[in-house]
């Protein structure tokens, strides 16, 4: 693993505002989730960052298109992110850009994966008017070590994913018991592959439970966000590394998470323009 003895900055300099991404359990489209309110960010004029730090399964930099790259340092020591966009309006930190290999396991005990996640939030040159932070999934020491380091920065607060399933839902309402514990306020749930859009009529069928995420939300007294159905264009999408924002505006995928950020920000208040 290739990696720098950087000079710990404060955490999360350079950052505007940040939302965690939450999932109580694998394999429910918590990094899909993270890429999709990035790029819905983006699109509406802000920096937006990204950063990974699920140590274990850093996904990132394939579902954006720059896996492989390297990550440049400044003269202080600290890393730069890597941007995918020509703009530099949304840039990527993961662990994976420090690998040797995509193929390589991290097999870290606890305290040497809590390093790593302090360095990943204290030594980063961020520029960003948001940071999306893309977190290993369950209550791990992981997030224990991102709750601690992030007391001092502007956090909004988490958005936590699911799917329809009830077993799915189960573990993200103790994922609501760990924000509620270490004081993470909750923006929301979201319903993630909550349907199937058929790719020749566009028509939603429920291939999966549904409206389990909608219930656990009235029950916990959080927002809902909404219902992203599962699209295959989105899942092509993120295995090439593509922006499927650009590519399907008008899907229903891409009105949801329209619909999800209206909701965490509000409008586009100061009407940013596309070059800042």
């Amino acid at each position: 693993m290739r990696c720098h003895h950087n000079r710990f900055w404060p955490v999360l300099q350079g950052v505007g505002k940040t939302i965690l991404v939450l999932s109580g359990k694998g394999g429910v489209g918590k990094s899909t989730a993270t890429v999709q309110i990035a790029a819905t960010l983006r699109g509406k004029g802000y920096r937006v960052g990204i950063l990974d730090v699920d140590l274990c399964g850093p996904s990132i930099p394939r579902m954006v298109g720059v896996e492989g790259k390297d990550v440049l340092t400044t003269p202080e020591g600290n890393w730069v992110p890597v941007y995918a966009d020509n703009e530099k309006r949304l840039s990527i930190i993961s662990i994976a850009f420090f690998l040797d290999s995509k193929t390589d396991a991290v097999i870290w005990r606890g305290p040497k994966k809590n390093a790593m996640i302090k360095q990943l939030l204290t030594s980063v040159a961020w520029d960003v008017d948001y940071l999306i932070v893309d977190t290993p999934p369950g209550t791990s020491d992981e997030h224990i070590s991102v709750m601690e380091n992030i007391k001092s920065a502007p956090v909004m607060g988490a958005v936590l994913v699911t799917t329809p399933q009830m077993v799915a839902v189960d573990d993200v309402n103790r994922e609501l018991t760990f924000c509620k514990r270490t004081g993470i306020n909750v923006l929301g749930i979201i319903e993630n592959m909550s349907g199937f859009v058929c790719p020749s009529c566009s028509e939603c069928s429920n291939i999966l439970a549904t409206g389990g995420g909608e219930q656990l939300a009235a029950k916990a007294k959080v927002s809902f966000l909404g219902r992203v159905p599962i699209d295959p264009n989105l899942v092509r999408c993120t295995e090439e590394g593509k922006n499927f924002l650009d590519m399907f505006a008008g899907s229903p995928v891409s009105e949801v998470y329209h619909n999800i950020i209206y909701q965490l920000v509000g409008e586009n208040q100061e009407e940013m323009e596309v070059e800042n």
